[in-house]
């Protein structure tokens, strides 16, 4: 893989390179997804010919829109849920923090990345007993972490992160909604979309966190009650309110134009729905800035 700069503080700013995984390789065949994607809890088995489709006009679209990417190889160790590189590591400052995994099967992932990465990059890594995924992480400013505390990350993990990094950790207590098996991520309920303004499932948040996000002058936009399971709240922004997001939710898409959004869509039936990732889900921001 070739030298890349590392900067993130921002979950909004502009987005320059992702890490990322093609269908082809985190898929690998359809006789390989009949067999996995039961045990992985999609919702059913994703078309590996149209996936592979979608993704490369998803990709398109992310170049389209100023963004490089980097793609991670096929590795024999990981399974489909290795489509959605977002929760393996994540990127603070100038180095990538190897997550630990609070879904087992994807713990392989982690070793995975730093093997791709090689020594282009600084890397540090969350040890268990500590628990902590990519997607529980969102930036409130250029020091501040808010950090989802539930099955897929807890408070050894947040605390480590704070240790690492010197960033300012604030824990957010996620619902228990569906259990354990449930892909429930920070990330799930609440998509910046730029420093002042926020996509968010309001009935699932805790009332200290919407005060906070409230009392950092944060406007809300929210995504309505049907168009929640259909991955409503997961949308990545590309720079500020310029955000891409998974086609049909029209609701949600209306309501972040008459925030002053520009909204870009895809198809995302065989990468996103079955798999419930998003646009955020499935890129790894490297820099942003």
């Amino acid at each position: 893989m070739d030298e890349v700069t590392i900067s993130c503080r921002s979950s909004t700013a502009p987005l320059q390179e992702a890490l990322v995984k093609h269908p082809r390789d985190a898929f690998r065949s359809q006789a390989y997804l009949e067999q996995t994607w039961k045990a992985l809890a999609f919702l059913s088995c994703p078309d590996f010919d149209e996936a592979c489709r979608q993704y490369d006009a998803f990709a398109r679209l992310l170049e389209s829109l100023g963004v490089t990417l980097r793609y991670l190889p096929r590795n024999e160790q990981t399974d489909p849920d290795s489509l959605y590189t977002h929760d393996p590591a994540t990127s603070i400052g100038s180095f990538l923090v190897g997550c630990s995994m609070g879904k087992e099967n994807r713990r392989p992932e982690v070793a995975a990345v730093r093997s791709a990465v090689g020594s282009d990059y600084t890397w540090r890594e969350i040890t268990s007993p500590g628990l902590l995924e990519g997607g529980d992480l969102i930036w409130l400013d250029e020091r501040t972490v808010a950090v989802g505390v539930g099955f897929r990350s807890n408070h050894d993990g947040i605390n480590q992160l704070g240790d690492l990094t010197g960033v300012e950790v604030l824990p957010v207590p996620l619902p228990w909604w569906n259990g354990p098996s449930d892909c429930l991520h920070l990330m799930s309920l609440i998509s910046p979309l730029a420093d002042d303004l926020a996509l968010v499932y309001r009935p699932l948040l805790p009332v200290p966190f919407v005060q906070e996000l409230e009392a950092r002058g944060i406007q809300l936009v929210d995504v309505p009650k049907e168009e929640y399971d259909s991955l409503g709240c997961n949308v990545l922004a590309v720079s500020p309110r310029v955000c891409v997001a998974v086609e049909g939710n029209p609701v949600t898409a209306e309501r972040m134009r008459a925030a002053g959004c520009e909204v870009h869509t895809f198809s995302g039936s065989e990468i996103c729905l079955k798999g419930l990732g998003g646009p955020s889900c499935l890129t790894r921001p490297l820099f942003r800035g």
